[in-house]
C-alpha cells in the first residue's frame, strides 16, 4: 500500500469472528496498523504468528493472556507480543484495540 495518508472513511471493516471486526489502516512492507473493534464478551482466540505486535487499548477493557500470563488492561494500556508467543483476549467492556505489526501481516492483505 505505502500510501502517505490513509483515511478512516476509506477503510472497510472485515468480520473476524462473532463480535470482532477489524479494518486495516496504513501499512508498508515492514509495518502495519490495524483497528480491531470488540463487542462485550467477544473473544480474540488464543493464537500466535511470526510478527512482533504492539496493542494499544483505545477504548474498553480486556482480559488478555500473553504466554500464559493473564492481566486486565484498559484504555491507555499497551501490550507487547514477541513473535510466535501465544496470546488472546476476552473483551470485558466493549472496546477498540490499535494493533501494530512488524513486518506487515500478508495474511490480512491476501484476504482482501
Amino acid at each position: 500500500m505505502n500510501k502517505p495518508y490513509v483515511f478512516a472513511e476509506d477503510c472497510n471493516f472485515e468480520m473476524v469472528s462473532e463480535g470482532v471486526k477489524r479494518k486495516i489502516l496504513a501499512y508498508g512492507d515492514q509495518l502495519m496498523a490495524v483497528e480491531v473493534h470488540f463487542e462485550k464478551d467477544a473473544v480474540g482466540a488464543l493464537h500466535s504468528h511470526p510478527h512482533t505486535q504492539l496493542s494499544y487499548v483505545l477504548e474498553g477493557e480486556f482480559e488478555f493472556e500473553i504466554n500464559g500470563i493473564k492481566n486486565i488492561v484498559k484504555k491507555g494500556d499497551t501490550l507487547y507480543k514477541m513473535p510466535n508467543v501465544v496470546h488472546g483476549c476476552k473483551c470485558t467492556k466493549k472496546g477498540i484495540l490499535l494493533d501494530i505489526f512488524t513486518p506487515h501481516r500478508e495474511d490480512f492483505i491476501n484476504k482482501k
